[in-house]
């Protein structure tokens, strides 16, 4: 049986994860796409080596920031590293808040390979971006042609998300889910950004910037695509900081939606002042269920 921890940006994931895998002889596998990326540290809040305790931690640093990497991509590493985990005789863990991800990885999606690339040379980039957005919410800029044919491509040889889903899993696993009040998440992830501020993480997104990297985990990823418009001088540093908090916020929201309407979710209370009894709480229930 896999255990699948899940929940928002600032519940206790992590911490949660490796106790749980110290009493239950397990080995853990990320389930965050920000995390499989090097040099991405703490914007991703990615677990330090310390905070591991000795716990075997895998698919965290797999990836070049440059390179792409696919759901598809992260449900054949996923399988592979599970089965290796088990034939170890090891239970597995499965932490993280990207709920594709998990999905991909525990539910039967079978996806399509890349078909031939299309140039639409016949259509302008606001007729190119015009038949994306028939389809899905694009938020590529009308100038970037190159993003725009590649995501055309995508959904036109329906390989864009192009998982055909199936409630059907692959395996057994019970799904534990951290929450706390929106008020005390908001105020946790305030927090936690402002921490990350002064663990260097302007100096980390710095170092990006001026090895001219602009890939899409780059301008994607929160944390990062702030600090590059504070770069480019197109907002101030205090208004950069502010949409990180923001957009963590907003993605904390968009986190609980999923596992709410996408998965069947265990959920249970961070306790922020005693986080032991939260982590015996969840223990003495798969204690019960295993």
């Amino acid at each position: 049986m896999i255990l699948v921890v899940v929940g928002p940006t600032g519940v206790g994931k992590t911490k949660l994860s490796v106790e749980l895998a110290k009493k239950w002889n397990a080995e853990i596998i990320n389930a965050d796409s920000m995390q499989v990326y090097k040099d991405l540290n703490i914007g991703t809040a990615k677990i330090k080596p310390e905070e591991m305790e000795n716990i075997p931690h895998h698919l965290f640093d797999i990836k070049e920031v440059t390179e792409m990497y696919t759901i598809y991509d992260y449900q054949k590493d996923c399988r592979k590293t599970i089965e290796e985990i088990s034939h170890r005789g090891k239970n597995v863990i499965l932490v993280g808040g990207s709920g594709l991800y998990i999905k991909a990885a525990l539910y039967d999606y079978q996806f399509q390979k890349e078909q031939t690339n299309f140039t639409y040379d016949e259509l302008t980039n606001e007729e190119i971006k015009k038949k994306i957005e028939e389809h899905t919410i694009c938020n590529i800029h009308v100038n970037n042609r190159k993003r725009l044919i590649r995501m055309l491509n995508k959904i036109e040889n329906q390989t864009w998300n192009s998982e055909k889903r199936n409630t059907i899993s692959v395996y057994d696993f019970i799904t534990i889910g951290l929450s706390t009040s929106r008020e005390q998440l908001y105020n946790q992830i305030n927090r936690r950004v402002d921490q990350m501020i002064q663990d260097g993480l302007i100096d980390e997104v710095s170092q990006l910037y001026n090895k001219k990297i602009r890939s899409k985990a780059i301008l994607n990823g929160i944390g990062y695509k702030e600090f590059y418009d504070y770069f480019d001088k197109k907002i101030s540093l205090e208004e950069a900081i502010s949409r990180v908090k923001k957009n963590s916020r907003r993605y904390a929201k968009r986190q609980y939606t999923f596992f709410n309407h996408q998965m069947h979710v265990n959920w249970f209370e961070t306790n922020y002042k005693d986080f032991s009894q939260t982590i015996q709480e969840v223990w003495e229930f798969i204690k019960q269920k295993n």
